[in-house]
């Protein structure tokens, strides 16, 4: 099923108006989750909400938003008040100029939508804004109205549609002064530059998102799996921490040696080392529904014969299968 538009309403560049839809870019729905439950019964969690002080159930009609002042005192603020003041949604983008990309500083970049046509009218003024834009090499920046609040966005073409960006505003960005004064001078002399400038050049290559791989979220499924199917889960080993202090030069060197090169040679070389073209078969992104499983496979098989030894409980319902497993089996 298609994803719901978060916003609909009407993209604009001075006259020229089209209808548009917005829907998230991305989504966190596919990680594993959890739920709270009882250990002794199985039962799930619930919370209620209750006076701080008198410990009883607040009905939600009796629960309003307060603003912190003190320690006790808060400012009472009531769904009508804060109805006055909302912005009213116009459901309109309006552009108000160009930047180029390159100006956009990444810490007012929030999160990304994607920006379509809404109906089979205005297309073409889509298309007309959407190669402007393109053609001008920059983004547009505009602003939109979500949940009462504005919020700027920079718009720029991907593809046949447009990538909407919602920005933070000034007072949201830390400077990074207050974290960054204390950083001590230090002097960095040629030889440690040139050998991590190699190290570099030995790991460069080019920007696959699909090689990128959630070891933790692997590990909580293939624990899932194993609980499912009744494997008794061993207590891992803490890992081995060294205490040993090595030297700056040494570490740099050791680095370049371990990715196959001798330190002398890789400090001879003047000219960087080309990228590396070879690629990887790309790897279908998988999330939860896709990647719990039953248990098939030559590794899984080795898992279920485990698994009788220590007599496996009974699944309790159907698991989801995915392209991976059947290739597998």
């Amino acid at each position: 099923m298609a994803p719901r538009a978060n916003w609909k309403g009407f993209l604009r560049l001075s006259l020229v108006t089209c209808p548009v839809a917005l829907y998230p870019a991305t989504s966190e729905s596919e990680k594993v989750s959890f739920n709270q439950i009882n250990r002794k019964t199985g039962h799930r969690i619930k919370y209620s909400k209750v006076d701080a002080e008198s410990g009883e159930e607040v009905a939600s009609e009796d629960i309003v938003k307060g603003y912190k002042v003190d320690t006790d005192t808060y400012i009472e603020v009531t769904k009508d008040e804060l109805d006055d003041i909302a912005l009213e949604s116009t459901h309109t983008i309006e552009i108000d100029e160009f930047v180029p990309r390159s100006e956009i500083d990444s810490r007012y970049l929030i999160r990304p939508y994607y920006l379509v046509p809404d109906g089979k009218v205005g297309h073409d003024a889509f298309a007309v804004i959407r190669e402007t834009i393109r053609s001008m090499n920059k983004v547009a920046i505009g602003r939109i109205v979500l949940t009462n609040r504005e919020h700027i966005v920079a718009l720029e073409p991907l593809d046949k549609g447009l990538m909407g960006t919602l920005l933070r505003y000034p007072y949201e960005v830390r400077s990074e002064r207050e974290y960054f004064d204390d950083i001590q001078d230090v002097k960095i002399t040629k030889e440690m530059l040139d050998l991590a400038q190699h190290i570099v050049e030995k790991k460069s290559a080019d920007f696959e998102p699909d090689k990128f791989e959630d070891h933790y979220e692997a590990a909580l499924i293939d624990l899932i799996n194993k609980k499912r199917s009744g494997v008794t889960i061993a207590a891992k080993a803490p890992p081995k921490t060294s205490g040993n202090v090595i030297n700056l030069m040494d570490a740099l060197k050791r680095s370049l040696a371990s990715s196959g090169e001798a330190p002398a040679a890789a400090a001879a070389k003047e000219a960087p080392a080309p990228k590396s073209k070879a690629k990887k078969a790309k790897k279908r992104a998988e999330g939860q529904r896709e990647m719990l499983l039953p248990i098939s496979g030559k590794k899984a098989k080795e898992t279920e014969k485990q698994a009788e030894k220590q007599e496996p409980k009974k699944a309790e319902r159907p698991v989801r299968t995915s392209a991976r497993t059947r290739k597998a089996s």
